[in-house]
């Protein structure tokens, strides 16, 4: 596939978006894995300076809107951990799959529309390479109370 943009790296800053952490995990788990030319992320929750900033469930205290937004936090700190781990997010070639876990109460059954939100930051910052096939899963509770966590995985060139 063709590269719709530059420089990812780039197209971070012309849309105006922060990358929050890397946040990452605690021992014994890594961030990132890089085998066989795939990356994938740990699950990344919605954490800005190291805050959960969405806690709660969806269909209680916490909007579709407001789980949406977290989604999209979530998954620039994938792309945080992801850049850490590979020096630029230039060497993505294609984003494949994002997993997502929304925290909700019984009957809720928009998590789509909350996975969205970071659908959409991934298609915005890669175009065309941002498309992934997608699960978005509703469960009871989140690790520390998080409303949403995501995991990515992505196609990466060899290192430069």
């Amino acid at each position: 596939m063709t590269r719709p943009f530059r420089s990812y790296d780039a197209r971070v800053s012309e849309l105006g978006l922060t990358l929050y952490g890397p946040h990452p995990p605690h021992d014994p788990l890594d961030a990132v894995v890089v085998h066989g030319g795939v990356a994938r992320t740990s699950g990344q929750l919605p954490r800005i300076e190291g805050r959960i900033t969405c806690i709660g469930t969806l269909g209680g205290d916490v909007t579709v809107e407001e789980g949406a937004e977290a989604a999209r936090v979530c998954v620039l700190n994938a792309l945080s951990v992801l850049k850490a781990e590979l020096g630029t997010l230039d060497r993505i070639e294609r984003v494949l799959s994002l997993t997502g876990y929304v925290a909700c109460s019984a009957g809720f059954d928009q998590q789509p529309a909350v996975i969205d939100g970071a659908s959409r930051v991934l298609f915005d910052i890669f175009g065309v390479n941002g498309r992934h096939t997608r699960s978005a899963i509703g469960v009871a509770a989140l690790p520390r109370g998080g409303a949403v966590e995501l995991e990515v995985e992505v196609a990466v060139s060899p290192d430069r």
